[in-house]
């Protein structure tokens, strides 16, 4: 994964950790998550409203 091993990881997770503070972490983290999730949905998933007209028996033209 881009060359990194535990201990650039490692350092780039202290790093962040001094930056935001231990009390932000979690929020970002789920900020994180349902981001990513959403893109999944919006990208994989159906539409939210199926606006597709549906033919029912009153629908059918009388010839």
């Amino acid at each position: 994964m881009f060359g990194l091993g535990f201990p650039e990881l490692l350092i780039i997770f202290l790093i962040v950790l001094l930056l935001f503070g231990a009390s932000r972490l979690p929020q970002m983290g789920s900020g994180l998550g349902k981001a990513i999730k959403n893109f999944k949905e919006s990208v994989t998933g159906k539409d939210a409203i199926d606006v597709t007209p549906k033919k029912g028996p009153d629908d059918q033209e009388k010839s």
